[in-house]
């Protein structure tokens, strides 16, 4: 039987649970007064036969909008206009009285981790800190500016991570560190209209692909798909509650990830939300108007177990316009696996990965089938050959001399069995500075030391203040290349003592460089519309590619396929490019490069007017191509396929202007799962880590 509690002379506006299970405490409010339920006892009462009775901790404060128990129960924060007053829940008593807003204030929260700390939000915009000492003097801590044109509803003080989250009545979220260092900073900024339409519209494209796209929800549609004279409803923030998410993984071998992970329900007037806190993407949208069973379409206020009972959540939603509550069972496990299972890579064959799945040949038109016919080139061995198929070769307007002695050409001789020798010719210096350069780059780098964080040196590279494009580590960390506004590309040793090399020759700010594998070349492309590909051993470029060659500036280029090909961008598209480095001059043409170059493929990059940024990795077999554009989207290529694989839209606010891999390293080995992490940048947008498996 449910248990009626009766003491309010009107409508109660706010109501609360107590922190504590043993007492269990209900703190209910209205427009009169604020009484404090004991619910023991009450129960106890009711089965002798008697009315329950709370206590009456406060009377006359005005409207209230919301009232919660300190940690240890012994107070209450009464939110009733534009003041906080702080009652003892055992008497009435007001043991302080905080006020600063400007408008009512909806909510108000404790910090468990630091004594007598008070957060609050009001319809100004606004959220304070404050600190109360014995609950008669209080200090304002922070108060932050107008953070939206819309007033703030609910709060939440999540623990583990030592944040605030805040959202607004236009779906708006915001996340604040209270690490003391961090001076309330703000951490995110989610739009949840956003997030949940892109997270509605990959859910009905997955199933539209396999073919059940009438079974995803209503709410899953795009503005361009909702009918003549529909309304758009805004999407107020009523709750945020943590979501006990382990639940999903129970049999799973993620759930690892999921315990370094939180998330929260957000609830709305339209329906619930579940999000991620460490990417801030949505895992699981459910409407209210999607069950015809359910009567509420616009909830007015909702509330949530913490904690899930058999794998299910108990929601409690009451109605906007009528006099009307329902309560819900979600199946959290179902829910989250219906709307994912379409879209979710993660253990699938035809999942994506980084290291090639197959034996590698080395017939580079192996892995790529649009290389056909056109050309060949063989890979592995120290010589490389071109030759075309099909097409003879042939000699024209040449001398033909004669002479009286013809040199024989071997084929009665004996066959040369040693193909190849080594030089035992080494001096006793050489060999060991050999031998010490081989050690050092067989060094393990050590486990148990800490990432650096300090500055160990600072030099200046040019003699007036001048940008750096650009910087590039070689695989083994020996040598560093620099690109500079000034039209040059310096080479510094790793322990920055001297400049090893310089190199000029663009007319333009060098935009990028690249090491080769074998850490012989270096490829750099620069505003002039060039790309030169330098011998370290040598001043002079081995290779130039002119102006003719591209359209727009190339913003990026690096070597690819352990120095197989060349990879550049340049306006919407990239090249993939085949090359052939020859430095030996002849004395009547010394001004010709001998040096090859041949166009590949170019691979345009879709609904986007330039690629921001390119990565792909040259220390082992890959045909995984990353890129980024100016709209804000990421695209994954599997040349091996010869074409587009995978399209992330809105991986940041802003263009992404940097994308790191996990390309190895000379000093250690990984799991191949970790070559499957990269890391994107943008202006003002932090730095995110994916994982190319589930693209998220």
């Amino acid at each position: 039987q449910p248990l009626r509690l009766s003491g309010h002379h009107y409508s109660i506006s706010a109501l609360s649970f107590g922190s504590k299970i043993n007492p269990l405490l209900v703190c209910s409010a209205s427009r009169e007064r604020v009484v404090v339920w004991n619910l023991d006892e009450c129960t106890q009462k009711v089965q002798e036969g008697l009315t329950p009775r709370g206590i009456v901790i406060g009377t006359l404060l005005g409207m209230v909008l919301h009232v919660r128990f300190s940690p240890d129960d012994q107070q209450v924060a009464v939110c009733a206009g534009n003041r906080i007053y702080m009652l003892s829940a055992k008497n009435e008593a007001i043991l302080a009285e905080l006020d600063g807003h400007l408008a009512p204030v909806t909510a108000a929260e404790f910090c468990t981790w630091e004594k007598s700390m008070l957060i609050s939000v009001s319809e100004d915009r606004t959220f304070k800190a404050r600190k109360v000492w014995d609950y008669s003097t209080s200090q304002l801590m922070y108060q932050s500016g107008v953070l939206t044109a819309f007033p703030l509803l609910s709060l939440l003080i999540d623990e583990e991570n030592k944040q605030i989250i805040t959202g607004c009545a236009e779906g708006q979220l915001w996340i604040f560190s209270l690490i003391s260092d961090h001076n309330y900073r703000c951490m995110a900024h989610i739009n949840l209209k956003k997030k949940q339409e892109k997270f509605c519209n990959k859910v009905w494209k997955s199933g539209k692909e396999i073919g059940e796209g009438q079974n995803t929800s209503k709410l899953c549609k795009t503005n361009n798909m909702r009918p003549e004279g529909s309304v758009e409803t805004s999407l107020p923030i009523l709750l945020i509650e943590h979501c006990d998410f382990l639940v999903c993984f129970h049999n799973e071998e993620n759930i690892y990830s999921a315990l370094n992970t939180s998330y929260f329900w957000i609830g709305s007037s339209t329906g619930l939300l579940i999000i991620n806190l460490a990417n801030f993407e949505l895992e699981a949208s459910l409407a209210y108007k999607d069950y015809s069973d359910l009567s509420i379409r616009f909830a007015g206020s909702c509330a949530l177990t913490r904690k899930a009972v058999n794998g299910k959540v108990l929601c409690l939603i009451t109605s906007m316009f009528e006099d009307m509550t329902a309560v819900l069972e979600v199946n959290l496990a179902a829910l989250v696996r219906t709307q994912q299972s379409d879209f979710l890579l993660c253990g699938n064959e035809n999942s994506l990965s980084v290291i090639a799945r197959v034996v590698m040949q080395r017939n580079t038109s192996y892995f790529f089938p649009f290389l056909n016919n056109c050309y060949f080139r063989v890979v592995g061995h120290k010589q490389l050959n071109y030759f075309a198929i099909g097409v003879k070769s042939m000699v024209k307007d040449q001398p033909l001399v004669f002479h009286n002695k013809i040199k024989s050409s071997g084929y009665t001789a004996a066959p040369q069995m040693t193909m190849f020798s080594p030089n035992n010719n080494l001096k006793k210096n050489e060999v060991s500075k050999w031998k010490t350069s081989c050690k050092c780059k067989i060094k393990e780098y050590p486990l148990e030391s800490s990432p650096p964080i300090k500055r160990e040196k600072e030099i200046s590279v040019t003699c007036k203040p001048t940008p750096i494009c650009c910087i590039q580590y070689s695989g083994d960390g020996d040598m560093l290349a620099c690109g500079l506004a000034d039209k040059t590309v310096l080479i510094f040793n790793s322990n920055l003592t001297d400049t090893y090399k310089v190199f000029s020759g663009p007319d333009g700010a060098v935009n990028s460089v690249g090491w080769s594998h074998d850490k012989k070349w270096l490829v750099s492309a620069s505003e002039d519309r060039t790309l030169r590909v330098w011998s370290v051993c040598n001043n002079e470029p081995a290779l130039i590619l002119g102006k003719e060659k591209f359209h727009k500036t190339v913003r990026f280029a690096q070597f690819y396929f352990i120095d197989a090909f060349i990879l550049l961008c340049c306006g919407a598209e990239f090249h993939l490019l085949s090359f052939h480095l020859d430095t030996t001059k002849d004395d009547l043409k010394r001004y010709k490069q001998r040096s090859v170059c041949k166009l590949v493929q170019k691979f345009p990059m879709a609904s986007t007017m330039e690629i921001t940024s390119l990565s792909a990795v040259n220390d082992f077999y890959s045909y995984i191509v990353l890129t980024a554009g100016s709209n804000r989207a990421l695209e994954v290529f599997d040349l091996n396929a010869g074409c587009s694989t995978a399209v992330i839209p809105e991986v940041h606010t802003r263009s992404v202007h940097q994308i790191c891999q996990n390309k190895g390293s000379s000093f250690s080995t990984q799991q191949h799962e970790a070559y499957n992490l990269f890391m994107t940048t943008a202006a003002g947008d932090g730095i995110k880590l994916w994982d190319l498996r589930t693209l998220r």
